[in-house]
């Protein structure tokens, strides 16, 4: 761990935002796509395959193994330091191959346990993608469960809480940017919150791949060396251990798509959550959201009275960046020369880049909804402003259209169109409809601001539910 100044001093000389200004908002990536954090997940297969090759009954080069040993092997992916990364590290300035040096870290740390441990047992019949494949599998999986979808539930839950509460809440749409039917707040968070809830969906069911067959995919060395095994079974029982799911047809690489599918997920979210990012900002430019001030901060080096939708800003940046390169490395990642080129390789480890731009836009869309309030009286006044009310024109026409009136929608629109139409203006047309009774009391009294639909009973219906015992 570092200390506070350590961790401002590398926020200061970090080239990139992800390690340095925003470090203390990507801290729990750390564990996941650093390069110490893939040394341990590397160093956690290769010991599971020791492990697993000393359970086979038929696998005779290594002796079952005491469970006080099994725990010792165990502890040196559990309780892997930053000291034994450095280690690694030194071993791969002299091999020029990061995972040939996780194999001789290991080698060094088996004789140190038990010099009788069979030390070339480890990385047995592997190629390096064996063991990288896995890990890396192994890195995305663990890293969406335990910190990404709770931050998008997080988030998302927000969402609908606000849905909820402002379900009631009339406000003039807009489309094409043009005042339109209204609706209300909550209904159009809800929309939100529910097109989270689906990629969230697809985000929970995502499948993360593994392979162990050796250096072209077809257990070459292992069926050579030990024909009297089920090398088949035995790597799809290893993988699966993982909790992973077994790909038994690769060529050196495991092929990828899982990830390209993974990244597409996560292209859509970003893409959810961009278009909420920009209606927040939209809506705070219209007055219809108005955001707290905070001791101290200040919102202009020049304008004193200003208070800045930087945080909505901010998730659309990074979620901009964080598309793109999902969009590349979903392209990319499954494209690989014949039985292998390394070109993957090396992409491979902007994956956390991009989970970090994710992650900092989820911060920064939090501390955004965190910091607003629903001005409900701007957004009244400008459904009770007596110009609002060429709106109801919609409801007009349709009308007129149940009860069979000639030419009802070219005759709003030529009252309309283009024109300022205040209240009085509207009832006077209406008054002059042959209408029966039944058709002047559903006109009686509408307003741009009653005029909502069933917005509320979506809401209600369909927005996603709060979590279990917490009550909105």
């Amino acid at each position: 761990m570092t200390t506070k100044h350590e961790d401002i001093d590398l926020a200061l000389t970090e080239v990139g935002p992800i390690d340095g200004r925003y470090r203390r908002r990507t801290r729990a990536l750390e564990g996941y796509f650093s390069e110490y954090a893939l040394i341990r997940y590397r160093v956690r297969v290769e010991i599971e395959w020791y492990l697993a090759l000393a359970a086979h009954p038929r696998f005779d080069a290594l002796a079952p193994l005491e469970d006080a040993t099994r725990e010792r092997l165990r502890g040196i992916y559990e309780d892997f330091s930053l000291r034994d990364a450095r280690a690694v590290k030194k071993l791969e300035a002299e091999t020029n191959h990061d995972v040939k040096a996780v194999e001789y870290f290991l080698k060094d740390k088996l004789v140190a346990i038990d010099p009788a441990l069979p030390a070339e047992i480890v990385h047995f019949a592997c190629t390096s993608e064996d063991i990288s494949n896995i890990a890396w599998a192994l890195m995305l999986k663990e890293f969406v469960e335990r910190e990404l979808t709770p931050q998008i539930e997080r988030v998302t839950t927000t969402i609908a809480e606000m849905a909820r509460r402002f379900k009631s809440t009339p406000m003039l749409a807009r489309t094409h940017g043009q005042p339109a039917s209204p609706t209300t707040m909550g209904k159009e968070l809800a929309v939100f919150a529910s097109r989270l809830e689906r990629q969230l969906g697809h985000l929970r069911r995502q499948e993360y791949l593994g392979k162990l067959n050796g250096a072209v995919g077809n257990f070459n060395a292992h069926q050579l060396a030990c024909p009297e095994i089920d090398w088949i079974e035995l790597s799809q029982r290893f993988v699966e251990g993982f909790g992973l799911k077994w790909n038994p047809l690769t060529t050196q690489i495991e092929s990828h798509d899982f990830i390209a599918e993974l990244f597409d997920v996560m292209v859509r979210i970003d893409t959810v959550m961009l278009d909420f990012a920009r209606d927040m900002w939209s809506y705070v430019a219209l007055g219809y959201f108005r955001q707290r001030a905070v001791a101290g901060e200040v919102g202009s080096s020049t304008m004193p009275h200003k208070v800045n939708p930087i945080d909505f800003e901010n998730a659309e940046g990074n979620l901009g960046l964080a598309t793109a390169l999902f969009q590349h490395l979903s392209t990319k990642l499954p494209i690989s020369r014949w039985q292998r080129d390394l070109s993957d390789s090396t992409a491979m480890r902007s994956i956390g880049t991009a989970f970090g731009h994710v992650m900092i836009a989820l911060d920064s869309l939090a501390r955004g909804l965190s910091r607003v309030d629903l001005d409900e009286r701007r957004m009244t006044a400008e459904l009770d402003d007596p110009q609002a009310f060429e709106v109801i024109a919609e409801a007009i026409q349709t009308l007129m259209r149940r009860y069979a009136l000639e030419n009802p929608y070219e005759r709003l629109k030529e009252l309309t169109r283009g024109r300022t139409i205040d209240r009085e203006g509207i009832e006077k047309f209406v008054a002059s409809l042959p209408l029966d009774p039944a058709a002047r009391e559903a006109l009686k009294g509408l307003t741009p601001r009653g005029y909502i639909g069933l917005a509320e009973d979506l809401v209600e219906r369909f927005c996603p539910k709060p979590p279990a015992g917490k009550n909105v």
